[in-house]
Order: structure tokens, then sequence, then C-alpha cells
């Protein structure tokens, strides 16, 4: 199948590229005519912070707030000729359901106004809420700061930006040019990547429409997409090169490439996809939409490096065979390198997997959650509010919890006089029919916030409801924050498990050996282990200049899913050559030995890519961003430089004909899955 797709491409070269082109202008047109219609969707079903949204639906508390936040060094009492006018302005606009006169602190220079809007936050149109922001923020000056505050001016605030995407590309072709020195060559698997992220983005703007996408998916996509697309063509390109060496011709060589290095492409995505699709069954809201949009993305990026590549190495076969054979990698370098680590396997294997455990020890206490207006940039409007509100009410303030009550006559006063004399509680305060508002003495990313959340449904209210007889409901946003972090802790268990499993059964049918699939697994833990304990530390613990805060909930089911298939990807394509010398010569020690000098440059230049794409988006202004890049180009550095240059050779040294070893009657029914047929 992979020989006639290779075929098919090379022949038909300007139908299979101008299919291509057609489909990216269809889609990046269509695209910008629907426009993009992304949502939030941060629902739990059965959660008690989401029962107690369904409860308040249809009042005047069901609406997502906006903090109008003033501030006067001298007193807001000589500001009312400027505050007045700007909050009747405030009532007219559209999607605002109630404004509530000014509240002020104990010296009178601080205060808040809530707006409340028709709609949960994620439901308000951008450029309305940008009004709002707007037509406050007017009032300013004369002494008078207006700052304002919530989910709704978070999500409406533009962010700067746009520099990530260019400087990973750059970045990328500064290394491919130096690995193929030429430019041609080089801007090939660039080309691959930009043709698929671009599709990717038109498919799902598209399906934005139809299904819930959230609005962070575009820059996550641009950035597995770049890394991945480039990754893919790069594999499939070195081989071509390889087998151009050999003396095939070109069109031969681009059948060999696609019959191995394609094979190996196919199996790597198909991973990262199966992986990305587990999400789905988790059932988390805009997780589900970012795992398909992120799987379809690898998808378009696996289809262009067995399609659009032949096709392109067919128009420029002649110029690019020429470069190729000016730039013959040697190997030598990696033969002396795989000699040194089979001298002293057992040294190159358990230092540096002590290492990778000691960068995964912080693991054991990440804190899941969801940053909130205290980790925005210093110079926004939301994180002003945020430090105004925390000096003039408390940290508390910024996360209140609502506890809604349900039935229970005095049920309602009776809850509040509990929670008050509750430890890390501020105040508690009645915030209309049948709801309790609790201000925290604690800020809404601290941990004892997220303590007092549990103390409250588990300790505190019960009591009040067997003697009232009415059901207390604790909500809010911070409770939610809790709610949906607990529920990806509850699942990520059992999705590891089965994402392993899978692969491990797929690696078996692949290699035919019983220890390959364990060893994999292993390191393949290790390596994501390492980068989401590096995350934790610099994202939770505030390294590196980070505003600690907790790692969003979505990161590590993200990354895990994505760093298991690439490093699956980087596996296979070791292993298939070490299987190939292996079947060859049936000498275990230079089998390793074949393997990693002839994968040893591309592995690495593939990893060096990958890394300064993914962290090219540590200059993103958003904190998941950030941590997205952080952990990938972690990963991928790990798995590259320590797991495949250093143990993997180590341990297959180690284990010798045993690492080929298959149970005969396993053997007898496992179906064969050829990887280098060609060989």
């Amino acid at each position: 199948m992979f020989e006639r797709i290779a075929g098919w491409a090379y022949r038909r070269r300007w139908l299979a590229l101008a299919a291509w082109v057609l489909v990216l202008g269809a889609v990046s047109l269509g695209a910008r005519a629907a426009g993009a219609e992304y949502h939030n969707d941060f629902s739990l079903p059965g959660t008690e912070s989401q029962r107690a949204l369904e409860a308040l639906e249809g009042s005047a508390q069901a609406g997502a707030t906006v903090q109008v936040v003033l501030h006067a060094s001298g007193g807001l009492a000589g500001q009312r000729a400027r505050t007045g006018p700007m909050l009747e302005r405030l009532r007219t606009l559209p999607h605002v359901a109630d404004v509530r006169e000014p509240v002020a602190n104990g010296d009178g220079t601080v205060a808040y106004a809530t707006v409340t809007l028709d709609g949960q936050a994620q439901d308000v149109p951008a450029a309305d809420v940008r009004r709002v922001i707007d037509t406050a923020r007017g009032a300013a000056g004369d002494g008078l700061q207006v700052e304002l505050g919530g989910d709704a001016v978070r999500g409406a605030q533009e962010s700067g930006g746009g520099a990530a995407e260019g400087a990973g590309l750059l970045a990328a072709l500064v290394i491919l040019v130096l690995m193929f020195g030429s430019l041609l060559a080089a801007t090939l698997p660039v080309i691959i990547a930009v043709f698929a992220v671009g599709s990717a983005i038109g498919l799902v703007t598209l399906a934005s429409h139809a299904a819930t996408v959230a609005d962070f998916t575009t820059p996550l996509l641009i950035l597995v997409g770049l890394g991945v697309g480039i990754d893919y063509a790069l594999l499939v390109f070195s081989r071509y090169r390889t087998e151009l060496l050999a003396g095939h011709p070109r069109e031969e060589a681009v059948r060999r490439a696609l019959d191995t290095a394609g094979r190996t492409v196919f199996f790597a995505g198909c991973t990262v996809i199966v992986a990305l699709l587990g999400l789905v069954v988790l059932g988390l809201g805009s997780l589900q939409g970012v795992a398909v949009a992120v799987a379809a993305t690898v998808l378009v990026t696996m289809l262009a490096a067995l399609t659009l590549l032949p096709a392109l190495l067919a128009v420029f076969g002649g110029r690019v065979e020429r470069s190729v054979r000016r730039r013959a990698p040697k190997g030598d370098r990696w033969r002396r390198w795989s000699g040194a680590v089979q001298r002293r396997p057992w040294l190159a294997a358990v230092l540096p997997a002590i290492a990778l455990l000691a960068l995964t020890a912080p693991l054991l206490g990440l804190r899941l959650g969801f940053a909130d207006s205290g980790t925005d940039p210093a110079d926004t409007t939301t994180r002003r509010a945020y430090d105004l509100l925390s000096t003039g009410f408390g940290p508390g303030f910024n996360g209140p919890l609502v506890v809604v009550v349900q039935g229970g006559s005095g049920a309602a006063d009776a809850a509040r006089e509990a929670i008050a004399g509750t430890a890390g509680v501020a105040e508690a305060s009645a915030g209309g029919t049948a709801t309790v508002i609790v201000f925290p003495t604690t800020g809404p990313q601290d941990r004892r916030t997220t303590e007092l959340v549990g103390r409250l449904r588990a300790e505190v209210l019960p009591p009040v409801a067997a003697r009232t007889g009415a059901t207390f409901l604790v909500g809010g946003s911070t409770a939610a924050v809790v709610d949906f972090a607990d529920a990806v802790a509850g699942r990520l268990p059992a999705f590891v498990g089965v994402v392993v499993a899978v692969s491990a059964l797929l690696l078996l049918a692949v290699f035919r050996s019983v220890l390959i699939p364990i060893k994999a697994a292993i390191l393949n833990l290790l390596s994501v282990g390492a980068a989401l304990g590096v995350v934790t530390v610099v994202f939770q613990h505030g390294l590196l200049g980070e505003r600690p805060g907790p790692v969003e909930a979505y990161v590590p089911v993200m990354i895990f899913a994505i760093v298991f298939g690439l490093s699956m990807d980087y596996e296979v394509f070791l292993l298939a050559r070490m299987h190939e010398a292996w079947r060859r010569e049936r000498d275990p020690a230079a089998a390793v030995t074949e393997g990693l000098a002839t994968t040893g440059q591309v592995v690495t230049a593939a990893a060096a890519i990958m890394v300064l794409v993914f962290g090219s988006f540590l200059l993103s202004p958003d904190r998941m961003l950030r941590q997205f890049g952080l952990g990938l180009a972690t990963a991928v550095l790990l798995d590259a430089v320590v797991i495949r240059c250093l143990i993997v050779p180590a341990v297959m040294q180690l284990l010798g004909r045993h690492a080929w070893w298959l149970p005969a009657p396993v053997a007898r029914r496992l179906p064969e899955v050829a990887l280098e047929r060609s060989a």
C-alpha cells in the first residue's frame, strides 16, 4: 500500500500538488468566510458545582459577573461625579442584566461594582464584553483608577504574542539547512508542515460551528502541527536520502522510503491519534474538542508526509539529489558513541534513569487547577483588579464560593452561621434567594482554599442538612475548578493504563518481542513524568520568574497523549533499523551499533527542531501555552538525548538476543506487522 501511494504521488506529482493546494485554499477561504465559533465548555455533568449552577439557572445569579474595581488614594467619595454616570452607561449595554452599586472597603479607597451578565462567560460575545471594559475604563482619570476582573474579561482581553510560530519555524529551517546543506532540501519538511497546519486550522475553524472547540485550540494545534509535520517529513526524507546514497533511482528511492519510514510515520501517527482520541472518553468538556482537533492535525500532517512529500521530491528531485550526495552522512561519530555506551551499559542505563526519576519527583506534589487573574501579566486590567481586591478586601475575595440552599425553613441562615465559624472563612453573607456567599481567607489558587471546599462539603454542611432537611451545593468558579481538577486526577490513571497497554500491544506485533514493549512503556512514562516534573517546579513553585500557581488541569493529559505518541515515533524509528540489522546478521551488538549509527543524526535533528518549535511557545503571553511549550520541549529533549542516545542502546546491549525473544505459541498466533519490508 505504501509503495503504491508513493508511486502514485511520484507519477501524478502535479495532480497531488494541485489537490493539496485546492484543499488548503478551500478550507482557508471557507474558514475565513464562516469565521470561528470557539466556545469554552468547562461543565462537568454530575459534579456538585455543576448542579449548583444548574440550580441557579433562570435567576439573576446564574449569569457571569464582572467586577468593576475602583481605586482612589484620596478616597472614592469625591469621585461619584465620574463613577455614577459610568455605571448608568453600563446598564444600557448589551448582555448586561444588572449593575449593583459599589461596595467600598474600610478606608474608602477601594470599591467594586458588580456587573451581572445575562449568560455564562463563554456565552457572551467577546466584542460585547470589550464594550463593558471600554465603557468602565473611560471614567478613569483625575486620580480615579478603574480596572475590571472576572472570567468574561479574561477571555475578552486582547493578548499580545504571535512571535512564537515564526521563531519556531525559523529555528527549524536553520537546523535543516545545516543538516542537508541546501536551502531547497531544508524547505521541503517546512512546506509539509505549513500545508498540514494551514489545512488543519481551516478544518477546525469550520468544525467550531458544529462542535464545542475551546478558544486555545488553534495555537495548540499550530504548536503540535509544526513540530509533528516537520518531524514526520524529516523521517521520510532522511530514509529517501539513505536510499539515494545506496544507488537507487529517485522514484525507487521514494518508494522504498515510504515503504519503510512511511510505515514508521503511519504507526507513530496512529499512536498519537489513538492516545488523543482516548481523551474523548474522559468526558471533560472542552478537552474533548481540543483532543479531536489535535488528532485531526496529526492525521493531516501524516497524510501530507505520505502524499505531498513524494510529489515534491518528484518535482525537485534532481536538485535535491545533488545536495544530498554532497552532504552524505557517514555515521562514524554515532558508531563511536554507540561503542562507548555498549562498553559500559550499566553506567549508561542506571545513571540517566536515576536523573529522570529525580526530575519526576516533583510530580508527586502536582496540584491541578486553572490559573486565575492572579497569574495574568502585570500590565493587564484583570491582574490589576485582582491585586486591588486582594489589597482592599482580602485574597479570598477574588474567588468566593456560592452555597446554593434547596428547601428547608431557615436553612440558609443556619448554613451561614455554621460556615462563618469555619476555619479559613473570612466572611459568609446572604447572596440572594437561597444562597450564601462565602469569602475564604486565602486566594482561589491556594491549597487551603481547595481544602476549605472539601471541608464545607464533608464536615460543615452535612450536619446542617440533617438538622434542617435542606440540600446544600457548594458552587462558584473556585469550586468548579476543584471539581474539574479532581475529575482529571481521578480519570488520568485509567487513561494512562489504556494508552500504554494499546501501545505495548502494537509494539509486540511490530517487533515480535516481549521485552521491547515493556522497555518502551517504562521509558516513555519516564520521559513524560520528568517533563511534567519540570513543569511542576517552574509553574507551581514559581521557578524562572513564573508566578506560582496550579498547573492547568488540561496540561498533563494533553502532554501525556502527545508525548507518548512522539516518544513511540523515535522508539519505532530507532528499533526498526536495529531490527533490520538483527534480521540480516543475527548479531545483537552489531544491530545496536547499526541502528544508532543510521538514525542518530536524524533523530537528533528532528528532536532539536521539535524542541525549538515547542520551546518557542515560551514566548507566548498565555500561561497555558507556556506550560504546553515547556512540557513538550522538555519531554522531547530528554527522550532524544537521554533515552534514545543512552538508555535504549545500553538496555538493548544488556538484553542481547533476549531483546528479540517471543514465546513460540505467541509467535504462531501473532499477526506479522513489518516496518522494514523493503530491506
